[in-house]
């Protein structure tokens, strides 16, 4: 087989097949991981449903989609899939996954995704569970805010921006869930803040 002259006609021509090839085999590649990629993602989510509900039995008899927040709706509550929706925490966004009884109390929580910095804002997973410093649950979320913001959750040493983000990400859940039963939350929630007007007028007098 003859040899190619080493053109910069010919090396575009070969260029150019290498990356329609490339692209071709990258597009099968994906075609062929899309389906059980969803399918893991799905099977993560119903699992991280039943977590935050505290419930193997938990079944999802309804989902609404309100205000950037998916809500699965149960006889127990909802879980709802939510983020922060100021999105100001420190390292781009957090994704959590809240279970609220009927009457908006938290019943447990799982972060989905965290783009936070490892050490600090990553310790949001474990920071407000049940028996931990910052514990939120069986609070209720209408609000939940730091103690910097006259509050009454401790935030994550050294992430106050983060632990904010958390806290507004949970409100917003709430605020989801209440809107998709109709059913009034007792307090509006400040999305900078994460605070009740309530207590954003106590932090100023």
């Amino acid at each position: 087989m003859k040899k190619l002259e080493s053109t910069w006609y010919n090396m575009a021509i070969v260029l150019t097949l290498i990356s329609v090839v490339a692209g071709a085999a990258l597009a099968y590649v994906n075609d062929l991981t899309a389906g059980p990629i969803k399918a893991i993602q799905e099977k993560n989510e119903q699992n991280a449903i039943k977590a935050v509900l505290c419930s193997d039995d938990a079944v999802v008899v309804k989902t609404e989609e309100v205000d950037g927040c998916t809500v699965y709706i149960t006889e127990q509550g909802a879980a709802v899939k939510t983020e922060d929706p100021a999105n100001g925490s420190f390292g781009g966004g957090l994704t959590i996954m809240v279970g609220l009884d009927q009457d908006f109390h938290v019943l447990g929580y799982n972060v989905l995704q965290s783009n936070e910095t490892p050490g600090l804002g990553a310790k949001a997973s474990t920071w407000f569970q049940k028996g931990q410093k910052g514990d939120i649950i069986g609070k209720s979320a209408g609000p939940l805010a730091v103690t910097k913001d006259k509050g009454e959750i401790d935030a994550i040493t050294a992430s106050t921006i983060t632990s904010r983000s958390f806290l507004r990400a949970v409100n917003h859940a709430a605020a989801a869930y209440s809107k998709a039963v109709g059913r009034k939350l007792d307090v509006n929630i400040d999305t900078q803040s994460g605070a009740s007007p309530q207590q954003e007028n106590k932090k100023h007098n």
